[in-house]
């Protein structure tokens, strides 16, 4: 999860991104949920809201963010059929906020407890996920979902950036719990796409690498790439986690 309102560099406080205490609850949440108040699955650093209701997940994002969650449904959109992502059921804003309703996937988040116990497995899951994303066609992703991600961006303060060999579909926040797990201990979904684009892969394994430390404790990131597939690259690792760290 991104500095800008997912986790932060410093690893996320998990007790407070799944705790309801001091926040209160969207109208439009609870009326998606019949009017009986809905379970929080997430909450952000921004206090963006993930619910489950009863058709699904809602996911409220308040304008104060600077957040545009007309971003994660273009690219919603664009994956289904392609990758399994959530299935986009509502769109809706206000004056306050924007929120998607999606419906129910199958598995649970990289980070949930049972995941938490067994880190190999989920390391696993995670590598996998990111293989089959990055294997999708380049030439298919559309020209309105290209080079407005942070890893696009290329600040002079970080000197030049390395050369992008083969451009992949890129996840965007490839942090562990964007990637649900089912229970047969493999990748079903990925999840928060909307700054995917097309870039260098290591900007979501260098992302990746992090989270683990983060989730799992340190030493993960070398199952991780192993998984996917490819030899540590600690240039390009080093430029993505500071770009990250810069500009997400």
């Amino acid at each position: 999860m991104s500095r800008k309102g997912r986790g932060g560099v410093s690893g996320p406080d998990l007790q407070r991104q799944t705790s309801l205490e001091g926040v209160r609850v969207p109208a439009v949440a609870v009326a998606l949920n019949g009017g009986a108040a809905p379970e929080l699955v997430w909450r952000n650093q921004l206090d963006g809201l993930t619910f489950r209701v009863r058709d699904g997940f809602l996911k409220w994002n308040p304008r104060t963010t600077g957040v545009d969650l007309g971003r994660e449904a273009a690219r919603l959109e664009w994956l289904a059929g392609r990758h399994p992502v959530p299935r986009l059921l509502e769109r809706g804003e206000d004056d306050e906020a924007q929120w998607l309703l999606t419906a129910p996937l199958t598995g649970t988040s990289a980070v949930a407890p049972e995941w938490l116990a067994r880190p190999e497995e989920a390391v696993r899951a995670i590598a996998g996920a990111l293989r089959a994303l990055h294997a999708l066609p380049v030439a298919d992703v559309p020209a309105a979902l290209r080079g407005d991600s942070w890893f696009d961006r290329r600040p002079s303060a970080l000197g030049e950036a390395p050369a992008v060999l083969a451009p992949v579909v890129v996840h965007g926040d490839a942090c562990a719990p964007n990637t649900l797990i089912g229970a047969d201990g493999r990748w079903s979904a990925s999840v928060d796409v909307g700054d995917l684009g097309v870039g260098d892969r290591w900007a979501d394994l260098a992302v990746a690498a992090v989270s683990l430390g983060w989730n799992y404790g340190e030493g993960w990131a070398p199952l991780l790439l192993r998984e996917y597939g490819i030899d540590p690259d600690e240039e390009r690792a080093a430029y993505f986690r500071a770009l990250w760290a810069a500009e997400s």
